[in-house]
């Protein structure tokens, strides 16, 4: 099987291609459109600022070829992010695959960014096949995708917003799985099996 990681600036590459070393995955790291749209599977990670992560994207032409892309690919954390349709983090246009705004948390009373663990409920599609509800994985974000008919999992961190969604090919969590143990290497694991 045939992986390939988003090559981009914005990044958890190095963790993600290690997680997938564990479950005896090679995965190609690329920026190569050709690469891209040949391959199995493609995980598009990120850690960063979303505007500064879109103008890479569009100057390297990689916000056109993530939008045709017809193997299952998986978002994770501003990869998540970056698959909406607009975030409010530096007012940014996002690739528009998912029909949801990006908002950013607001509350007195927890600290933003949310980093650590937390649990996610509602576990619904493939991606969660025996992942037990209310599971615990690891999370770094000052931003979240809202609610919607395409979300597969929840967490809530002061509001109840999307851990996880499942749009056609594309699927994306906001949480890391690289870094969510146990938990996260079986969501990792169901992915490859799409």
């Amino acid at each position: 099987m045939k992986i390939a990681i988003v090559k981009y600036n914005a990044g958890n590459i190095e963790s993600v291609k290690n997680a997938l070393n564990r479950l005896g995955i090679e995965p190609t790291v690329s920026d190569n459109a050709e690469i891209l749209t040949t391959v199995d599977k493609v995980i598009f990670p990120g850690v960063g600022e979303a505007s500064t992560a879109m103008n890479y994207l569009r100057e390297r032409g990689l916000d056109k070829v993530i939008k045709t892309l017809k193997q299952p690919v998986l978002g994770i954390c501003l990869g998540m992010q970056l698959l909406c349709e607009y975030s409010f983090e530096n007012d940014t246009n996002c690739l528009n695959i998912l029909p949801y705004k990006v908002c950013k948390f607001t509350s007195d009373n927890l600290k933003v960014p949310q980093i650590g663990w937390n649990n996610i409920k509602n576990l619904q599609g493939k991606l969660f096949n025996g992942i037990s509800e209310d599971s615990y994985v690891y999370f770094v974000h000052g931003f979240y995708v809202e609610n919607g008919k395409e979300t597969i999992a929840n967490c809530n961190y002061g509001i109840e917003y999307s851990a996880a969604v499942e749009h056609k090919n594309f699927y994306a969590v906001q949480f890391h799985p690289e870094k969510s143990g146990e938990v996260g290497a079986k969501i990792l694991e169901n992915f490859l099996r799409i």
